[in-house]
């Protein structure tokens, strides 16, 4: 699969900025006639009880080849109602929009490194004993944005450690101070696959999806998180790892007691960009990306192996979309970590990669009652949002093709909730109940608002 960042560098910035400058009207939006695949100017929602709007958009100078809130945008958090905070993922900044507005100073600036996946990548709010808690993830830089020198997704050696990194800030007087680091990655020359959704269970427990930083067999990077049994201790790479407010393993860890293994609360995972907890269960979900196929979504329990390097989607073998052999049960070879480790087959799977993003359930009925506690998964490829139910013990999907997990073997609308909206890269369910999407919609960081039409603000 074309990695969802370097498909943004390639496709967005080289050639649909130029063509859709020319194409825009003084609104910032393309002419009614222009819908290129997965962005139109007027996205189709389907259901007609639903209304769409644009809440927030960046703005455009034209000739300004960056500005800040134009540099691309990764993941937002709602601090209250008409309060997101945004992640500029270039210049490391967290910016507030407040009642659909931009604030002019941002609530932080941190020096990132930025090349292809790397940069500001993830946030999550906690609130404890009066305080709130600002979660972030990202590619620390000691010299300057964009320090990292990387002709492809592999960079030159650098002077200092480029490290993906998990802070916990303060929020006070409009300003995150007192940072405290709960967690480094291992360094890494590769600026791809380095995961960003995180999510705060009831406890205040942190998870956090970190990907295998393009960690093939070799003597620095094949780790037994990746199902190399013969590999290196896991070093935080290719998992779901969880901690506490400060940074600590929860208990005695699942997988083992040994630093970092005893983060792991999943592993096998080869790149996540969308993590929630199911309302009704408490079972964690989320979203995998594949390389060019095998994009899954996934039931994680605790100790929950996904099968990378062995397996993606349903395949097993390295050529695994032509070759490579279905899988039913348990892949061969896997690494389980004296039977603490359980594998489990995909609850869906795309075989042609639609890049997976965002994952949240829809814990509030404003959008009706058909949609309260459904899944909804997004796609940065395509545009779209499709929209899950889940079985009676929500151990499973409801699929109108019931005897297959395959995205190609349902009914190609019957999943779709809504299309046209662009790279989408995050969605939230908002202190009101609607659902907003965060999009870089004909390259502009986008929020949309989905609600009912019906719905007194």
């Amino acid at each position: 699969m074309t990695t969802i960042l370097v498909c943004l560098s390639v496709v967005i910035f080289c050639g649909l900025a130029t063509l859709l400058l020319l194409l825009s009207t003084s609104q910032g939006y393309a002419t009614k006639e222009v819908c290129i695949n997965y962005q139109c100017k007027y996205p189709v929602l389907n259901d007609s009880n639903l209304k769409l709007e644009i809440v927030y958009q960046g703005k455009y100078t034209p000739g300004l080849k960056e500005l800040h809130e134009l540099s691309p945008v990764t993941q937002m958090a709602f601090l209250g109602y008409n309060d997101i905070l945004l992640l500029n993922k270039n210049e490391g900044k967290v910016l507030r929009i407040v009642n659909n507005k931009l604030l002019s100073q941002p609530l932080l600036d941190v020096n990132v490194a930025n090349k292809w996946e790397r940069g500001l990548l993830g946030i999550a709010i906690s609130r404890d004993a009066g305080k709130v808690y600002v979660f972030l993830y990202y590619t620390e830089s000691k010299n300057g944005d964009g320090s990292d020198v990387c002709p492809t997704i592999v960079c030159v050696s650098s002077t200092e450690p480029i490290q993906n990194k998990l802070y916990r800030y303060e929020l006070k007087n409009d300003r995150l101070i007192n940072p405290k680091l709960l967690f480094s990655a291992p360094p890494s020359n590769i600026a791809s696959r380095n995961g960003g959704a995180i999510v705060i269970d009831a406890h205040h427990n942190i998870y956090l999806t970190v990907g295998d930083l393009k960690g093939y067999a070799n003597k620095n990077t094949s780790s037994m998180a990746q199902n190399f049994k013969n590999g290196t201790f896991p070093d935080g790479r290719a998992g779901i790892l969880r901690f506490t407010p400060d940074g600590k393993a929860v208990d005695h860890g699942i997988l083992g007691s040994k630093y970092p293994l005893n983060l792991y609360y999943a592993y096998g995972i080869r790149n996540s960009f969308g993590l929630d907890f199911d309302p009704v269960s408490g079972k964690l979900w989320d979203s995998e990306n594949g390389p060019e196929f095998g994009d899954e979504i996934n039931l994680v329990n605790s100790g929950f192996n996904s099968g990378w390097l062995i397996a993606q989607g349903i395949w097993e073998g390295r050529n695994l979309s032509i070759s490579g052999r279905v899988v039913h049960e348990e892949p061969q070879g896997l690494v389980d970590f004296g039977g603490k480790g359980k594998y489990s087959v995909p609850e869906f799977v795309w075989n042609n990669t639609v890049g997976v993003t965002a994952l949240n359930f829809l814990n509030s009925d404003k959008l009706g009652n058909s949609y309260k506690n459904g899944l909804f998964v997004a796609s940065f490829n395509l545009g779209e949002i499709y929209h899950f139910d889940l079985n009676q013990d929500r151990s499973a999907l409801i699929l109108p093709n019931p005897n297959s997990v395959l995205a190609e073997d349902q009914d190609p609308n019957s999943l779709s909730f809504v299309k046209g909206l662009g790279h989408i890269v995050d969605m939230q369910v908002g202190p009101d109940g609607d659902l907003y999407v965060l999009s870089r919609y004909y390259s502009k960081p986008t929020i949309f608002k989905i609600s009912a039409i019906n719905e007194t603000n």
